[in-house]
């Protein structure tokens, strides 16, 4: 896949601190990109900068290519966005707010707004006054917006906000159709981190404006294999009955009582034999898989995303 967009030293700086530090986003077409990070790491600047709603500090943007600038209002044609929260007219229905979209952007396709309408579940209440609509409506409004002029890039921060399972369930299958089935390029913010893990070709880690990593998928999905986990009131013995007993070497004390085992020679079942034979106390021993949550607590310290 071919990069459409790439950012260079993007750096944006506020009443003398870096927001942005230097970040080098690289965005290929068609691809699902999670750009993920603590609460004022810097992902709504960056979607700001990369729309022309901020100016960078320093650094540049290029989109296809060509260096993007203030004036770069047909790049700009091509992007679709919510940044922070849809804003509408209120008092104008859902039908109504799209048309004056589509009249400002220079787009007057009216059997796209249906098609939008129905894409993300808002057939039944197109007529009714967006001041009546709840957040999670408001939210596929705004998605609805940003897809109706069918962008090649769709910038989306924190889209699912506000939506209940069965709400968050139909954008993450409407995220994936527009990728797979379209060819459209998206750029997601989320804290939801097992969301982005099911969607995303690549993740953006950022914390405090600096971009830590930037990643496939996939590779985290190799990197990261199955393991066990023994949480026992007896750490120092289960040591050394894993090092002694059961001659392994490849695992990690996680905590006081927590020991993740990565060993592949060894079943729960012989590990759980061997442990009640040196007399350790066994609270629980399960089988798991580290997570997108895992990868991105190691690489922010375990701060956490809120």
């Amino acid at each position: 896949m071919s990069t459409i967009l790439r950012t260079r030293n993007l750096t944006k700086v506020y009443k003398g601190n870096k927001s942005v530090s230097s970040v080098n986003m690289n965005i290929k077409q068609g691809e699902i990109y999670g750009f993920l990070g603590p609460n004022g790491a810097g992902k709504t600047t960056v979607m700001k900068m990369i729309t022309n709603l901020v100016k960078p500090t320093e650094g540049e943007i290029e989109f296809y290519g060509e260096k993007m600038t203030s004036h770069s209002y047909e790049m700009l044609k091509r992007m679709g966005s919510i940044i922070e929260y849809p804003v509408f007219y209120e008092k104008l229905t859902a039908r109504e707010n799209l048309l004056l979209h589509g009249e400002y952007m220079g787009f007057y396709n009216r059997q796209a707004i249906n098609d939008v309408m129905d894409l993300v579940k808002l057939t039944g209440v197109d007529k009714k006054p967006v001041k009546e609509f709840s957040l999670g409506m408001k939210q596929r409004l705004g998605i609805a917006r940003a897809v109706m002029t069918k962008p090649e890039l769709l910038i989306l921060d924190e889209p699912i906000n506000g939506l209940d399972p069965v709400g968050i369930k139909e954008l993450r299958e409407l995220f994936q159709m527009l990728s797979r089935e379209y060819g459209m390029t998206l750029l997601i913010s989320s804290h939801i981190l097992g969301e982005i893990e099911q969607i995303a070709d690549t993740i953006g880690v950022i914390r405090e404006g600096i971009l830590l990593e930037e990643v496939a998928m996939e590779t985290i999905r190799r990197q990261n294999a199955e393991y066990i986990e023994l949480v026992t009131s007896s750490v120092r013995q289960a040591v050394y009955v894993l090092e002694e007993k059961l001659r392994l070497t490849n695992f990690k004390l996680m905590d006081f009582c927590t020991i993740r085992i990565y060993d592949e020679g060894v079943s729960q079942h012989e590990l759980n034999k061997a442990l009640i034979l040196e007399n350790v106390e066994v609270e629980s021993i399960s089988k798991s898989k580290t997570t997108l949550e895992d990868h991105f607590m190691s690489l922010i310290g375990g701060r956490g995303i809120a």
